[in-house]
């Protein structure tokens, strides 16, 4: 009894219980097995029939929201009236499975805001009149002193007062790389302290941090993205009024109301309602052999209509990860080999992630054993010192070099602003005092991204980039991959705004991101698609489509798919229309009975199923 219950409350199970004692009833009635006196197939219409009823009821007298299940009632009614009992269970029964279906494809919107809200912290730690003290994040107020230590998440805006570090930003521009910070710098609620301890002073709290900003961004654009209207209910009031006057027409001129209750059988929108859902879930199911989850039914249907893609870079264009680009020695008694060796094991105990992947790009080109530093110090917000067979070494930013009076030449300034203006961080390296050269590390691009961009741009579909990168490094990134248009410097809201432009303009834009930076702007498009391999959560959840396979490369067959379903979906809709009109001259002409009249329209249900199967098996040009 308990497990029955729990049965009734998941509405989806009860639905597809209720179909299946339909079928069961409806062949029992079929074919009088048992010889049954009582005709099964009421309970067909019972369980089937009178939530379609009801339903057109309510939405006919409360909002007078003419829908398709408004004709489907009517058909219910009347065939019950004159005893055609099978004729109206059948069409109940095929009702409810397109709306079961649809309701299967249609999936509920899955905001990632939870997840989002989850990153606020809750507790902060602010220090008054010199005592440090530990209190719930909402108390915080403009102008509190607030201390962050290694590893934990900034509660508030504020500028740091004293202090010095590296911080996770990627919560909000999706640039991997950490960024330096020092007295005078700004940081943001959501980011992450690095490394070392730092004081800050609060300048905007609660509903104004910018994490809680992102927060209402996603909320906001989710809400103002509409949904698509089945096609069986935008054309609802058009198939009722001519459902209604045939049906009428035909009474008045033969006098037989069987024929018009016929009429309004073969009328009844079953292929119209299966035609797009059945188009979809086919449209899925090939999409899923790519690695491709549509997590919105609706999505294919958008795609299609799609006119320009907008990128987020990091992790999308590219693979998300520094990796060593170049290493220049400036000093001619050092090889570039020798140097890159040094400052490995300089940087061998580092936990910065460019240390890190200047140890990793060595290790993959030499099995060659390096040497532990004799000495080590991290200098939050700088880079590191270390001391090697007695030699003294500085790996850092400019400002490390500075601060220990390394005097950097404008041979080795030159040489850093080329890489620089192709968005490389730049690791400058000092040995005893004097500078030795420096490494360069970028965010490299993906292999097939260029190729991608081609494929998208010959389907008629324009691309744009949208990035936290400086405008030099934003335009070298959109050159090397054939993007004519670009936006650099992005923040989650310049993102979403650049979005909301095109859109303004009846441009509608598909997002493809990764980073929670980009779950406002993939709520705002018309389209959101979330490289699932890498992508996190937040921004998963805030798209329509998720690539599992983390792939870009099934981007274009995904377009080609979309279009292809749009297609399949108007086929089938004209084919279901002209079987109905067929169906009705028949049913006016007395040809068709009101169970052959629901037998022979279902046929056009079964070539929308056979055509939209179809789907499974396409590929892309």
């Amino acid at each position: 009894m308990k497990r029955l219950i729990e049965l009734f409350k998941n509405e989806e199970k009860r639905i597809i219980l209720f179909l299946v004692i339909s079928a069961l009833s409806l062949i029992i009635s079929f074919f009088h097995i048992g010889n049954l006196r009582i005709d099964v197939a009421w309970l067909a219409i019972i369980l089937c029939g009178v939530p379609i009823v009801k339903g057109a009821f309510e939405g006919l007298v409360k909002e007078f929201d003419i829908k398709a299940d408004v004709l489907v009632a009517l058909a219910l009614v009347a065939s019950v009236l004159i005893g055609e009992i099978f004729a109206a269970g059948e069409v109940a029964f095929i009702m409810t499975l397109g709306a079961l279906l649809e309701e299967r494809t249609v999936a509920k919107a899955r905001a990632g805001i939870e997840k989002l809200v989850h990153l606020t912290p809750h507790t902060a730690r602010i220090i008054r009149n010199g005592v440090e003290k530990i209190i719930p994040a909402e108390q915080v107020q403009i102008g509190d002193m607030l201390r962050v230590l290694a590893g934990e998440t900034i509660t508030v805006d504020g500028v740091i007062v004293s202090g010095q570090t590296s911080i996770n930003q990627s919560v909000m521009t999706g640039e991997s790389l950490p960024v330096d910070k020092a007295a005078g710098d700004e940081v943001s609620s959501g980011t992450v302290n690095q490394f070392g301890t730092f004081d800050m002073k609060a300048t905007k709290v609660g509903e104004d941090s910018s994490l809680q900003r992102m927060i209402r961004l996603v909320e906001s654009a989710d809400a103002s993205k509409a949904k698509i209207v089945g096609m069986a209910d935008r054309w609802a009031t058009w198939i009722v009024v001519i459902a209604l006057v045939s049906a009428i027409g035909t009474w008045f001129v033969t006098g037989e109301i069987i024929r018009s209750v016929t009429i309004l059988v073969v009328f009844c929108p079953c292929a119209l309602v299966l035609a797009t859902p059945t188009a979809i879930m086919a449209g899925i199911g090939n999409a899923t052999k790519y690695g491709i989850l549509v997590r919105e039914g609706d999505a294919l249907e958008r795609l299609a209509k799609v006119t320009r893609i907008a990128f987020d870079k990091t992790g999308t264009l590219t693979y998300g990860k520094p990796t060593v680009v170049a290493v220049e020695s400036l000093n001619s008694n050092i090889s570039s080999e020798k140097l890159l060796k040094l400052t490995v094991s300089a940087e061998l105990r580092s936990e910065h992630p460019l240390g890190q992947a200047i140890v990793s790009h060595f290790r993959t080109l030499s099995n060659t054993t390096l040497e532990e530093p004799e000495e080590f110090v991290m200098i939050a917000g700088r880079g590191v010192k270390a001391v090697i067979s007695g030699n003294s070494i500085f790996a850092g930013n400019k400002e490390l070099l500075v601060e220990n009076s390394v005097v950097m030449s404008q041979d080795l300034l030159d040489k850093v602003t080329g890489y620089s203006n192709e968005g490389c961080t730049i690791i400058y390296i000092a040995i005893n005092g004097c500078e030795a050269g420096f490494v360069a590390l970028s965010d490299t691009l993906r292999k097939e991204s260029a190729d991608v961009i081609k494929k998208i741009k010959a389907l008629n579909v324009k691309s744009v980039l949208l990035t936290g990168d400086n405008p030099q490094a934003a335009s070298h990134i959109a050159k090397s991959v054939g993007i004519a248009s670009f936006y650099s410097e992005c923040l989650p809201e310049d993102k979403m705004c650049a979005i909301e432009q095109y859109q303004i303009k009846n441009e509608l834009v598909c997002m493809v991101g990764d980073g929670i930076n980009d779950a406002p702007a993939l709520k705002k498009a018309y389209v959101g698609i979330a490289m699932g391999g890498i992508g996190s959560d937040i921004a998963i959840d805030a798209a329509d489509i998720a690539l599992i396979s983390d792939d870009i490369k099934c981007i274009p067959h995904l377009l080609s798919l979309s279009q292809k379903t749009m297609s399949t979906i108007k086929l089938n809709l004209t084919l279901s229309l002209i079987l109905n009109f067929v169906a009705i001259v028949l049913a006016m002409t007395g040809i068709l009975n009101p169970i052959l009249g629901a037998l022979v329209h279902n046929v056009g249900s079964v070539v929308v199923v056979l055509n939209s199967a179809m789907l499974l098996n396409f590929k892309s040009k």
